[in-house]
């Protein structure tokens, strides 16, 4: 029998200070852009406590979890507001008004929480009903909503869905750690590091970028409008999977590389080139032995720690992010017992490639993109370890688990640091049953 999910209710929630009469408009940037149709990104962040029951969660937790997050959003207002495309603009703006309010559900679900948070693969289709939806139509679009769910004494998930155009993956986490402050700490003041930073100014680019970037999207879609692209439908046999490369399985990569490649000095060997290029190599053994199989890759580069003219506040609310992509490739060059290393050397040049004029080549990456190879096996990553997600700890101890509900389709991957803060990382995957077994299987045998 599947997990069957009760709503128990739907609130608005508002920020604490919504009856001022203050308004606050933001314009998208051109990095805000790169992601306006863009699926939203949906995370499920799992709490485990085993003696609470429903009088205890809506007494207690649901009420503490909305007063914080009215007090969270008083910092937030963009995140309560929407995106709106008026007719004579020429390119969207995030809109916040006196008495805007997010969506904030309550639900109850019957299913086996140590399954949907423990070590084996589990059917991905069980994961949707724990994260909210987002309203959008053609000329609105909500920024952020959230699902608060019990699993009667075993635990509860905070599901939350963002707008990937309002805000990336730095600005939302830091967003949870404010909310996750203000709750456990009964306070409505914030630390120094989880003040955003409004001001536009510091995103600077090439003349025309904006144009540049809206004409693209619109060669996809009808022009201004703000309907996210549908989400791919899940099959019913895609599974979701977790796997931890320990500190010591990287080290142990890590001295492999050394040892195999012939200019390993020249070799950027930080954690994230070793497991993205360990996972990628495996994710192409799992695809099939064809070698003439176009694949690629793409990461994700928070530019907040690229960009210095002007410098851009690692505390820089919206989108700073930009991706490195490497299309198309065959999957030959990867098959072989040199497919390690040269997956090692291609995404270590890429990551150094890396440099501040990073914002003067998004046209043309978006580009890229779109005109890769349909049938490719290309690989995403979404998430990093540097966002602290088991740090999230609202009161009630920190996250049991915390997964990427958006990264089902082909190709895309999470990644995040392993929750008990080791130095090891835990990545996401969610693929049909019979490649996840084959992956899984590479996976182990690798390190071995």
């Amino acid at each position: 029998m599947s997990p069957s999910l009760n709503m128990i209710h739907v609130s608005r929630v508002a920020p604490s200070n919504s009856n001022s009469s203050e308004s606050l408009t933001l314009p998208l940037t051109f990095f805000d852009l790169l992601w306006l149709k863009h699926k939203a990104v949906e995370r499920v962040i799992f709490y485990k406590l085993t003696d609470v029951t429903r009088p205890f969660f809506e007494l207690v937790i649901v009420p503490n979890l909305k007063s914080s997050l009215s007090s969270s959003l008083s910092h937030y207002l963009p995140l309560a507001g929407q995106i709106l495309w008026e007719s004579l603009d020429p390119k969207p703006n995030i809109v916040y008004s006196p008495n805007d309010t997010v969506s904030f559900t309550v639900a109850e679900s019957n299913a086996d929480f140590s399954r949907l948070t423990g070590k084996e693969p589990f059917s991905s289709t069980e994961l949707h009903p724990l994260v909210p939806e987002l309203q959008n139509s053609d000329d609105s679009a909500s920024v952020m909503s959230f699902q608060v769910t019990l699993f009667p004494n075993q635990g509860f998930c905070i599901g939350v869905t963002a707008h990937h155009a309002v805000s990336d993956g730095k600005t939302t986490t830091t967003f949870l750690k404010s909310w996750a402050h203000l709750c456990k700490h009964q306070d409505s003041s914030l630390p120094e590091d989880l003040i955003p930073f409004y001001d536009r100014t510091v995103i600077k680019g090439p003349p025309e970028i904006d144009t540049k970037v809206l004409k693209i999207w619109h060669s996809i879609d009808k022009p201004k409008s703000l309907k996210l692209l549908p989400k791919p439908e899940i099959d019913s046999d895609v599974v979701r999977y977790t796997y931890e490369l320990t500190r010591e399985d990287i080290e142990k990569l890590r001295e492999r590389l050394k040892r195999e490649s012939s200019s390993s000095s020249s070799l950027r060997l930080s954690t994230f080139v070793i497991t993205f290029s360990y996972i990628f190599t495996c994710l192409i053994g799992s695809g099939g032995d064809d070698p003439d199989r176009p694949v690629g890759y793409r990461f994700a580069v928070d530019c907040r720690r690229l960009i210095d003219d002007p410098p851009i506040p690692l505390t820089y609310f919206g989108n700073c992010v930009y991706s490195a992509v490497k299309i198309p490739l065959m999957a030959g060059l990867f098959l072989g017992e040199q497919g390690f290393v040269a997956a090692a050397r291609l995404i270590s040049d890429s990551v150094e490639e890396l440099d501040s004029n990073v914002a003067w080549k998004i046209p043309e990456l978006l580009e890229t993109c779109e005109n890769a190879p349909v049938e490719s096996q290309f690989v995403s990553v979404a998430g990093s370890t540097r966002f602290g997600m088991y740090g999230l700890d609202f009161g009630w101890g920190k996250p049991f688990k915390s997964l990427l509900v958006s990264i089902d389709q082909r190709g895309k991957i999470s990644m995040a640091e392993s929750r008990d803060g080791s130095g090891g990382v835990e990545i996401g995957f969610s693929l049909k049953k019979e490649e996840m077994n084959v992956l899984i299987d590479l996976l182990h045998k690798g390190i071995k």
